[in-house]
């Protein structure tokens, strides 16, 4: 008979690994709730619709789209910003703002599965809806920043770049494709730089225009260095007062104490069209081939798209399946203890002895003990065995002796020593030895 593999792009994660994401979870889920956002869930599945109104009818190439048995249109969520969005439409519009929803689910992305991209993924991120102002993008900047620090996590930037300075920069160059333009500045670093100058020139940039390109992906930095180039390659009055927005945002960061690791990168623009501001991603420096470990921005029109009314709103997410394997690289998750650490072991057949051992058991997990007891009902050499192999600390031994006296024979498996105890003392002994 022919084993069915697990579909491609997809992971088994074992006890391990569950017990190394629970423990990034609840690290990067202390600093959500710390800042007030509050835990959400939408559905896995939305109408494919949903996905198309907000980066049109390609981005079904990219979903997991089908049809249902009732013939809908649907999709597996390939983010949860759009749903967050449809959400806050349908029940949230007259709510008291600014809202602050997180969520830390699964999504599905239909893409050649590769280093840190899997077809099948984990984010951790929020949103924060109703507020246009800067103290905003500052707010989730600084989150996603202390995110990351509570994980253990020191080596990142945050690079910040700015969606209208792009916009300006195209009508300044004169070109009319801004959106293929971003793109393509978006992709400069997985281009040689021959292939990126031959992509420049197909917008129809002179060498004069091609050099300004240049100039603009360069400009990454710590604003004191940036900002006053900045202020001379950009002309227009949207452009200024953009830069000084940007300006106001890192005198912010300092205000939270994380402007250390936020940069400027104006070569940034993030592959979704809907961002209309500041956007933002992660770097860790790593030898695995992983880039952004996660990033976001401004999105003030995409729930006017959705059907409401003119809302601002910022947010961003954490690439769970990029961020664990470089906190593992640099030895930042501590060693989990997976599975039991008691073992009860029992001699003998008789519905009383097992009926003890079960009670015994019992007082140890409602202790918050972990702990199992033998129900194959092995003999106490292989028990012993199994309770080794499952790293077992302790193991409660129960015969007919034991029973009868009202105690127990508690053996500590790292050094081999025994003792009989009586019975109502096992919680408190077992504690010692743990």
């Amino acid at each position: 008979m022919n084993r069915i593999q697990r579909v491609k792009g997809t992971r088994d994660l074992l006890p391990e690994d569950m017990a190394k994401r629970r423990y990034v979870f609840e690290r990067i889920r202390e600093v959500f709730e710390a800042y007030g956002f509050k835990e959400i869930l939408t559905p896995t599945f939305e109408y494919t619709k949903l996905f198309e109104l907000r980066s049109g009818e390609e981005v079904v190439e990219q979903l997991y789209a089908f049809e249902d048995k009732g013939g809908r249109n649907i999709s597996l969520r390939p983010d949860l910003t759009s749903s967050v969005a449809r959400l806050f439409v349908n029940s949230f519009q007259t709510a008291p703002k600014p809202i602050r929803w997180y969520y830390i689910a699964n999504m599905f992305r239909y893409e050649e599965p590769q280093s840190g991209r899997l077809r099948e993924f984990w984010q951790a991120g929020v949103e924060l809806i109703g507020s246009p102002n800067i103290e905003a993008d500052a707010e989730v900047i600084a989150l996603l920043i202390e995110s990351y620090l509570n994980t253990g996590l020191r080596e990142f930037t945050v690079n910040i770049g700015d969606r209208v300075l792009l916009d300006e920069f195209a009508k300044m160059l004169g070109v009319k494709d801004d959106i293929g333009l971003m793109r393509l500045i978006d992709k400069k670093d997985k281009m040689s730089r021959e292939d990126f100058i031959k992509s420049l020139k197909e917008f129809g940039l002179s060498e004069t225009d091609i050099e300004k390109v240049f100039t603009l992906i360069e400009l990454k930095g710590k604003p004191d260095d940036v900002l006053p180039k900045a202020y001379e390659l950009f002309e227009s009055e949207i452009a200024v007062e953009e830069l000084k927005k940007i300006e106001e945002l890192f005198e912010l960061l300092k205000a939270y104490g994380v402007e250390d690791y936020a940069l400027i990168d104006f070569g940034i623009a993030r592959g979704f069209d809907y961002y209309t501001s500041i956007v933002f991603e992660a770097i860790a420096p790593n030898d695995l081939g992983i880039g952004s470990i996660g990033g976001g921005g401004r999105y003030d029109n995409l729930i006017e798209v959705f059907g409401g009314k003119p809302t601002p709103a910022t947010g961003f997410a954490i690439g769970i399946e990029r961020l664990i394997p470089i906190l593992e690289s640099k030895g930042l998750l501590p060693e989990f203890k997976v599975g039991s650490d008691v073992f009860v072991a029992y001699i003998g057949k008789e519905i009383e002895i097992k009926k003890k051992a079960i009670e015994v058991t019992q007082m140890l997990r409602r202790a918050k003990i972990r702990a199992e007891y033998d129900i194959q009902g092995r003999k106490l050499s292989k028990a012993l065995d199994y309770a080794n192999s499952i790293g077992a600390k302790v193991v409660i031994i129960l015969g007919k002796r034991d029973l009868a006296e009202g105690k127990v024979t508690i053996r500590d498996m790292e050094s081999g020593e025994q003792r009989t105890v009586p019975i109502e003392n096992t919680v408190e002994e077992v504690k010692k030895m743990l």
